[in-house]
C-alpha cells in the first residue's frame, strides 16, 4: 500500500510548524513542502532587530535554539521532511489531485500528487503603483531577502523614509534611528497604529517618537518618490517631500491567495482563504493556515486578515492535529498584539469601547495609570492600562496598555479572562502575584478594576484624556483642577489648570464656584479620584475627575521653563 503523501505549500511559519508537528504524529506518510526561497523555516518578526544590529548573523532567525540551521539536510534528517526549496507552486489540479511545481533556478517543472494539501502561501506586502517605486534603496520588509538589502542600503545611508506607522513601520523606525540614520515616519492617517489602539494612547506613543528623534509626519501619504542615477534621493507627499536614501515601504500586507482562487477555493470577506476550525478549505482534502487564511474575532464573529506568526504557528499546530487523528480547533482570535517602541510599549486584546459599541455592547471604559511596581524599588516605571467591559452584563470585553513599564505580562492577563468570559469582578478579585520587583500590593490591573468598578457602580463621572481635549478645544467652561503638590505641578503641568493640592481642597472648596464643571486630576489621578469624592460630598454637581492624570495625558504639557512639549 503506498505511503500517503502531505503537500505542504510554503515553509515559512505555518508550513513548517504543520509538518513539524505532523511528522511527531505520523511517523508513516510522507511529507513534502515545497517553498519558493532558498531559505525557510524562520521568524520572520526578528528581522526588524536585525536590521537594528541586535545580532549579526541573519541565519540566527532561522537557527534552533541549539545554534542548528534549520535547513534542507536538517529537515531531512532530524524530521524526516523534504523540502523542495526554490521552487514554486504553479498550478493545483484538484480533480487529480496533484500541484505543479517549478524549479525557479532551472525552469523544469513537474506534477507532485498529494493525499491532502495544505497552503501556507503566507502575504505579501502591498507596493502601491506611485512613480519611483523601482528606484533602488525603496524596499518592503517582510523577507530575509528583504532584511538583508535593507541593511546594505542602512550602511551607507544618511536619511531614510518609512512609509505606514503600523508594527513593521514603528519597528523599522526605531531600528534606523539605532543605526544612525535621520529617520522620517509618514503616516496616510491622523494618528500611529490606527484601528489598534485609541487615539489617546496612540498620541504617547508618538510623544516617544518625537522624544527619540523620529520626524513623525501624520495626515501624509506617499505620493511619488525622486531619485538620482537610479536610487531613490526623495519621498514627496501632498504637502511636501522629504531627502531619503533608503525608503521602508510598510503601509500593509494582503493574503497569497492566487494560487487558491485560480483552484476555485472560497476566498472569506476579507481577502484570505475561507477555512473552518480545523482549518479545511472549501476542498475538503485541502487545508489552509497562516498569513494567507482570514480569521474570525472571537468577541464578533467578524471575519478580518490579521497576520502575525504566533497565529500562524497555533494554526499551523491545529492543522497538523487534524491531519494526524487528533481533535484540536482552531475558533478564532482575540486580535492579541505587542511593540516595542524604544522605551515605550503598546499592547492591546479584545476590543476597543468603539468597536464594542459597534458590536452592541454597552460599553464602558476607564484609563489608569501606576508604578509597574512598588514605587521605592529601583527601575520602578509607569503603565497606562485601558480596560472595556460592558455595562449590563460586567463582562471584560478588551485592554490596551502602554508606557515604559511592563505590559507584555499584563496584557495576557486580561487574554485569558476575555478567553473565560470573565468579568470586571474576576479581574479585581485575581491573586496575582506580589513582590516588590515585580508589581505593587495592589496590582495595576487590580486598580484599573476597580476604577472600573467605580465606574459601573455610579461612584465616579470621568474624562479620558481625549475627551478632555475634544470638550477644551470646543472651549467648554470648566476649571481643570490640579491637586498635585506645589513641587509636582512646577515640574510639568497641564496649561490653563489651577492649582489646589489635594491637603488643602476641604479649606479651599469655597474658592470653587459650585455652577461649573470641575474636573481634578493629579499625576496618576488617584488623587484627583478622591478630589472627586470631595467635591462630590461637598455638594458639587458637575464633577469628572481626569483619568489616567499627567501621565497619560498625551496633548501639550509646560515644564518648569515653561516651555512647551508636544
Amino acid at each position: 500500500m503506498p505511503k500517503k503523501r502531505i503537500l505542504i505549500i510554503g515553509g515559512v511559519a505555518a508550513g513548517m510548524k504543520a509538518a513539524s508537528r505532523l511528522r511527531r504524529l505520523d511517523s508513516q506518510s510522507e511529507i513534502v513542502v515545497v517553498e519558493r526561497s532558498q531559505r525557510f523555516s524562520y521568524g520572520a518578526c526578528a528581522l526588524p532587530y536585525f536590521v537594528e544590529g541586535l545580532f549579526d548573523d541573519l541565519d540566527e532567525v532561522r537557527q534552533t535554539p541549539a545554534g542548528v540551521t534549520r535547513d534542507e539536510a536538517f529537515f531531512e534528517r532530524v524530521k524526516g521532511i523534504k523540502v523542495l526549496s526554490g521552487c514554486e507552486a504553479v498550478e493545483i489540479n484538484r480533480q487529480q489531485q496533484r500541484v505543479l511545481v517549478r524549479n525557479l533556478e532551472s525552469q523544469s517543472s513537474e506534477y507532485i500528487g498529494y493525499d491532502n494539501l495544505v497552503l501556507a502561501t503566507g502575504c505579501r506586502p502591498i507596493m502601491p503603483a506611485l512613480p519611483g517605486m523601482e528606484l533602488a534603496g525603496v524596499l518592503p520588509l517582510k523577507t530575509m531577502e528583504d532584511a538583508e538589502k535593507i541593511d546594505r542600503f542602512a550602511s551607507d545611508a544618511k536619511r531614510a523614509v518609512v512609509v505606514g506607522a503600523g508594527l513593521i513601520g514603528l519597528e523599522m523606525a526605531e531600528a534606523l534611528v539605532a543605526r544612525g540614520l535621520i529617520v522620517t515616519l509618514l503616516e496616510r492617517q491622523g494618528q500611529i497604529l490606527d484601528a489598534v489602539v485609541d487615539a489617546d494612547l496612540a498620541g504617547l506613543a508618538a510623544r516617544e517618537l518625537s522624544k527619540q528623534g523620529v520626524d513623525l509626519r501624520l495626515n501624509e501619504g506617499l505620493v511619488s518618490l525622486e531619485g538620482e542615477a537610479g536610487r531613490v534621493c526623495r519621498a514627496v507627499t501632498k504637502s511636501g517631500s522629504y531627502a531619503a536614501d533608503l525608503v521602508v515601504m510598510a503601509i500593509g500586507v494582503r493574503p497569497e491567495t492566487e494560487l487558491a482562487a485560480a483552484a476555485g477555493l472560497r476566498l472569506g470577506e476579507s481577502g484570505g482563504i475561507l477555512v473552518d476550525p480545523q482549518m479545511r478549505t472549501s476542498d475538503p482534502q485541502i487545508f489552509a493556515a497562516g498569513d494567507c487564511v482570514e480569521v474570525v474575532q472571537l468577541q464578533t464573529g467578524k471575519h478580518l486578515h490579521l497576520p502575525l506568526g504566533s497565529t500562524a504557528n497555533r494554526q499551523g499546530r491545529v492543522l497538523a492535529d487534524q491531519l494526524g487523528g487528533s481533535s484540536d480547533l482552531f475558533p478564532g482570535v482575540l486580535g492579541t498584539l505587542i511593540v516595542k517602541l524604544f522605551d515605550q510599549s503598546l499592547a492591546r486584546t479584545g476590543l476597543s469601547a468603539s468597536d464594542a459599541t459597534a458590536a452592541g455592547y454597552a460599553a464602558e471604559s476607564v484609563l489608569i495609570s501606576a508604578p509597574d511596581r512598588v514605587h521605592a524599588y529601583p527601575g520602578v516605571k509607569p503603565v497606562v492600562i485601558r480596560l472595556i467591559a460592558d455595562r449590563n452584563s460586567r463582562k471584560l470585553l478588551g485592554a490596551q496598555m502602554a508606557g515604559p513599564g511592563e505590559i507584555a505580562g499584563r496584557i495576557n492577563v486580561i487574554v485569558s479572562l476575555l478567553s473565560l468570559n470573565g468579568t470586571v469582578d474576576d479581574l479585581a478579585r485575581l491573586d496575582l502575584a506580589y513582590a516588590p520587583p515585580f508589581a505593587t500590593a495592589m496590582d495595576p490591573l487590580h486598580q484599573a478594576a476597580n476604577a472600573l468598578r467605580n465606574k459601573l457602580d455610579g461612584l465616579a463621572a470621568s474624562y479620558t484624556p481625549l475627551e478632555l481635549q475634544q470638550r477644551r478645544q470646543q472651549l467648554q467652561p470648566m476649571i481643570l483642577l490640579d491637586v498635585r503638590s506645589p513641587a509636582e505641578a512646577e515640574q510639568v503641568r497641564i496649561p490653563g489648570a489651577i492649582l489646589i493640592p489635594l491637603g488643602q481642597l476641604r479649606e479651599r472648596l469655597h474658592e470653587l464656584p459650585p455652577d461649573r464643571e470641575i474636573v481634578p486630576f493629579c499625576k496618576l489621578s488617584l488623587r484627583g479620584y478622591e478630589a472627586a469624592r470631595i467635591l462630590l460630598a461637598a455638594g458639587f454637581k458637575k464633577v469628572r475627575y481626569l483619568e489616567g492624570g499627567v501621565i497619560a495625558w498625551p496633548y501639550e504639557l509646560e515644564t518648569a521653563a515653561r516651555q512647551q512639549v508636544a
